[in-house]
């Protein structure tokens, strides 16, 4: 039997980080699918490069565009930001960073406001050369 894709551990750090919906009461619709189920397809889907619309059913992680959606809903939450910051400081924590070899580019942080103008570059000339045409 495979391992799972969501251990427990990881289970333990992103439970926390998601947010809870409520069912509606007077039209609740169709129950939502358990989360971990969902991350489980989201992750395969991510881990593999399948398209959403092919990921197996049997997996019974819901459809393609069910992970699809939460995906983009935990991605407006700031879901994955959040875990991404928590997994860092874990392992900074552990020791297991080398912030040495860490690079920082403009992809990465925001240069506020840009550079100044330059200045209009003046002529060095004495005078305006003559015209040869």
């Amino acid at each position: 039997m495979a391992r799972p894709l969501v251990s427990d551990e990881l289970w333990e750090l992103m439970e926390p980080l998601i947010p809870k919906v409520k069912r509606r009461h007077r039209y609740p619709g169709r129950k939502r699918l358990d989360d971990r189920k969902v991350l489980s397809g989201i992750l395969f889907v991510l881990q593999t490069g399948i398209p959403w619309e092919y990921l197996p059913k049997e997996m019974g992680c819901g459809s393609g565009m069910t992970c699809w959606r939460r995906l983009r809903e935990w991605q407006e939450a700031g879901v994955w930001q959040r875990l991404h910051e928590l997994l860092l400081a874990k392992l900074n924590e552990a020791d297991r960073i080398d912030w040495s070899r860490a690079a920082i580019d403009s992809s990465h942080v925001r240069a506020f406001g840009g550079a100044k103008r330059p200045a209009r570059a003046w002529s060095t000339a004495q005078e305006a050369a003559p015209s040869t045409t």
